[in-house]
């Protein structure tokens, strides 16, 4: 293929405390990029709150190559924030993000890039053999068979951090929390096309993982967030509306029968539990068609991050590489 035709590339890289990996990734990157005679391309460092020598490290390489980027958080605001002011420091065509453990091989970046070609606007890894002990495993492919469930994105692999996206994917979805495992299905909710991609999963042989048992919780709440948003954002009325009239059918029910009771059959229902909860139902039937109606007036409602507000450097080409 002739040079013109490659298209630019960026690699955004979250780090936090990864001091024995980054000079050895960042070779990897680079000869990868070279093999393919793709030179247009910058790789993006974002130092999140690491308290070891990662952000030297990252500074030393930004003067050495001017490939490279570095940008630096004041503490530790998660993967997901760490990904988004990435997304906002490049200008590649294509995106790629992977972790900087050296577990995901950069060796693998042009088979993103002919998948890419396919047609597909974001393709995600799948860790197909995972070098990783039972701990994690297993906790993730119950977490996997849930979100294809729910979700209706069919991916083998959702928490894969090695995945290219096509620019206009990045800019069109907004991640932080921990919405970063989530974003095939932010993106489909967008009406992109995604893919997956097997890859080579290496073990860890530096460092420690930073994942630990709360993952699990955390990642089946957000799941619900992200399903609740993606489905019922543009149409809240339904999902509100539905419990709503549920509730309040049920009590209007419940009171039906005890005035029936009470007219007709003389029974006392003043301080009858039942009495209670029917006019509990009916009200909060009420509250909650009020509630989907103010909220399809608002009709969206978007969480701007500031995700530039939690940068305390960045290195002097960091708004120079194309």
């Amino acid at each position: 293929m002739p040079e013109s035709h490659h298209p630019s590339i960026s690699v955004v890289i979250p780090v936090f405390n990864e001091e024995a990996t980054i000079r050895t990734l960042h070779t990897r990157i680079t000869e990868t990029v070279s093999s393919v005679n793709i030179q247009s391309y910058d790789i993006c460092f974002v130092d999140d709150g690491s308290t070891d020598g990662s952000w030297k490290i990252i500074e030393s390489l930004a003067e050495e190559d001017s490939h490279t980027m570095g940008l630096r958080f004041r503490r530790n605001f998660g993967k997901a924030d760490a990904l988004q002011a990435g997304f906002s420091n490049v200008d590649g065509d294509i995106i790629f993000t992977m972790d900087a453990d050296l577990q995901d091989d950069p060796s693998e970046i042009p088979a993103f890039i002919r998948k890419l070609d396919e047609g597909y606007d974001l393709v995600s890894g799948w860790k197909q053999v995972r070098h990783d002990p039972i701990s994690k495993t297993l906790p993730s492919k119950v977490f996997n068979a849930l979100a294809r469930a729910l979700s209706g994105v069919h991916l083998n692999d959702f928490n894969c951090g090695f995945k290219a996206y096509r620019k206009n994917v990045t800019q069109d979805i907004q991640l932080f929390g921990e919405l970063h495992r989530f974003v095939p299905i932010l993106a489909h909710a967008e009406g992109y096309r995604i893919g997956e991609l097997s890859v080579k999963h290496h073990p860890r042989e530096h460092g420690v993982s930073k994942y630990g048992g709360k993952r699990f919780l955390k990642g089946f709440l957000d799941l619900l967030t992200v399903t609740f948003t993606t489905r019922y954002l543009r149409r809240p009325a339904h999902i509100f509306g539905g419990f709503g009239i549920a509730a309040g059918a049920t009590g209007f029910a419940v009171l039906t029968w005890l005035s029936f009771a009470k007219i007709f059959l003389g029974h006392p229902i003043g301080n009858r539990p039942l009495f209670f909860l029917g006019i509990l139902l009916l009200l909060l039937g009420v509250q909650l068609i009020s509630i989907g109606l103010i909220a399809e007036m608002i009709n969206r409602s978007i969480r701007n991050t500031n995700e530039q507000s939690h940068i305390q450097s960045k290195t002097p080409n960091c708004n120079s590489l194309k």
